[in-house]
This record gives structure tokens, sequence and C-alpha cells, in this order.
């Protein structure tokens, strides 16, 4: 399938002002698009572009002083298939998993695997180890959490989210993710587009959403512990250890969100 992805995000600066943006889709999916990736800033701005240490693909600017304008529409072609389950993938014990995947099981921002560790093995040390432990986990995060958009606030952690049971998507992940992490299952967050292909149209404005992946039998796999079901047409942008590390926009000095609209919509033919 095809899927047409895009967005239109306005910021008010009061100075000139450094600017990162994570909001290329990512190098892992470069060769799914219709045409090469490039962003439109208004004014025009010149774009420096770098990997990062987690392999997304940003864009360094210097903002002007006033209203900076970012746009982008593209296709994206797509399998169309599920996400891939889960069962029988087996745990690795923690001295054998590779170097680079060490780091996802260790605390950060938003993940306070210290203070969640008794409470996870409190609910969760009694599952069988494996798919069935992650399965387990995500199920009750998923009947935690009530969704609600003004639940929402940055400095939102798992914590908070474990005993507020508020929150939005990047809040059932953190807490999934914290979870995980102190059950010995590397656990990362992800970011990018899902739009509402093959599920019943959702009226609220389209957001970039959230989602996170899961290492098992020696590859990751992606799980979403807000929709706790198989999805299609995910697009990703950027992975990292929490949303610190995937934030679609740094500013380095005041900036002030003025509009902000997302496309994500299977192509019909």
């Amino acid at each position: 399938m095809q899927i047409r992805i895009g967005f239109d995000i306005s910021f008010e600066l009061n100075q000139p002002t450094p600017v990162i943006l994570m909001l290329y889709t990512h190098p892992s999916r470069a060769a799914d698009l219709s045409a090469p990736e490039v962003l439109n800033i208004t004014p025009a701005t010149p774009v420096r572009d770098y990997i990062d240490t987690f392999g997304n693909r940003c864009g360094r600017i210097l903002a002007p002083a006033g209203t900076l304008r970012l746009t982008h529409t593209a296709t994206v072609q797509d399998s169309g298939q599920l996400d891939e389950l889960i069962t029988g993938a087996v745990q690795h014990a923690v001295h054998e998993l590779p170097p680079d995947v060490i780091q996802f099981l260790l605390a950060s921002r938003y993940c306070e695997v210290d203070r969640l560790l008794p409470i996870a093995w409190d609910l969760f040390g009694k599952t069988p180890e494996g798919w069935e432990r992650v399965q387990a986990v995500i199920g009750y995060v998923h009947k935690h959490i009530t969704f609600g958009y003004h639940f929402a606030r940055s400095t939102k952690t798992a914590w908070d989210a474990w005993q507020e049971r508020t929150g939005v998507c990047r809040d059932y992940m953190h807490l999934a993710i914290t979870f995980l992490r102190c059950l010995n299952i590397p656990a990362r967050y992800a970011t990018g587009y899902l739009g509402d292909i093959g599920v019943p149209y959702d009226p609220a404005p389209m957001d970039f959403s959230a989602w996170m992946e899961v290492y098992l039998s020696g590859r990751w796999y992606t799980m979403d512990a807000r929709h706790n079901k198989q999805r299609t047409g995910r697009i990703l942008q950027a992975r990292g250890r929490d949303a610190t590390d995937v934030a679609l926009t740094t500013s380095f000095g005041n900036s002030t969100l003025k509009d902000f609209h997302v496309v994500c919509e299977e192509v019909k033919t």
C-alpha cells in the first residue's frame, strides 16, 4: 500500500535560535519514499543533516526571529503487514546481550528503573520469561492507564504515569519500557506516523505516535502498550531510550508552538 505522510508546524521565536529537527523518516525507510526527503522551511534556512548515536536522521538550523514554519509531504510504500507477533520469542540472559543493546536496560530521563524495580518484580516476577512476560506487561499497562490528551505534560515520567494512571501514548510506552527494563528485558522508545489504517476512524486531530520495541530472540519486535493490538502502516521516524532522544524539535532558546498539523493516510487507488 501507499501512505501519504506530512506535517505543517509553526513556531514563534523572539530571537535567532538554534533548533534540532527530528522530522525526517528513519533512514531504514528511505528506500520506501517516493522521492528524497527535503524539509521545507519558511523563511528559507540552511539545514545541516547528521545521524545521531541512535541512527536517527536529524537536521540542525539557526532559525531567525519571528515565525518559523516547517512543512513536508511524501508518499511511502508500505507492506501493509500487521505488526509481527512475539509468540515463542525467548528472553536473553543479560550477559549474552550485544553491547549496543545493554543501554536499553538502563534507567533514562523518563524511565526510572530504580523506583519501579520492586513493583515490576512483584507484578510480573512469577510470569514465564520471554514473550509471555512481555505480553503480560503490555496488557497490564494497557489497562492501567486511561488515555486522554488533557493528561499530557512534558515532565511526566513512568513513575508519574504509574501513580496517576492517566496519560497519552508516550506515557503508556514509558511505563511499559520501564517495567521491561526492570525485568532485564531490553526495550526502547520509537516514534513516527500511525494513521487510522485498518481500524475505525478517529475524529480527533492527527498527531505523531509513540510505540516501543522489545529485544527477544536476537531481534527487535514492535509493541504498542496503548493499543495492545497489531497495527499496520507504522512509518518510523526515530528510536531512542525514551522521548528525550526522539524529540521532534529541540530549541535552544524560547519558542512558542503556534500551529500543528499532521497527516498520515492510505492513498486510495
